[in-house]
């Protein structure tokens, strides 16, 4: 299944349980998109998070970050790994 790396602008000053209540409201729901969220990271101090996924398309994991209620302003496929 593809990955997607999204990122969410304006989250200054996340905490850590409201980075883990951000992932648990997407993992509520990510089975209804065939989304699944691999991880998620913050950097508070430019209130950047990044999510990483592996779901059917982009549009899904938008779909799941809509109604989790923090849509992401990005979301790129990742083509490469190691």
């Amino acid at each position: 299944m593809p990955q997607y790396m999204d990122v969410h602008h304006g989250m200054k000053g996340i905490t850590a349980d409201q980075l883990k209540e951000a992932h648990d409201a997407d993992l509520a729901v990510e089975k209804e998109e065939g989304v699944h969220f691999v991880h998620a990271w913050a950097d508070p101090g430019s209130g950047k998070v990044y999510c990483l996924s592996e779901a059917p398309s982009a549009e899904a994991v938008k779909r799941v970050h809509e109604r989790a209620g923090h849509p992401a302003d990005e979301i790129h496929q990742v083509q490469l790994s190691i």
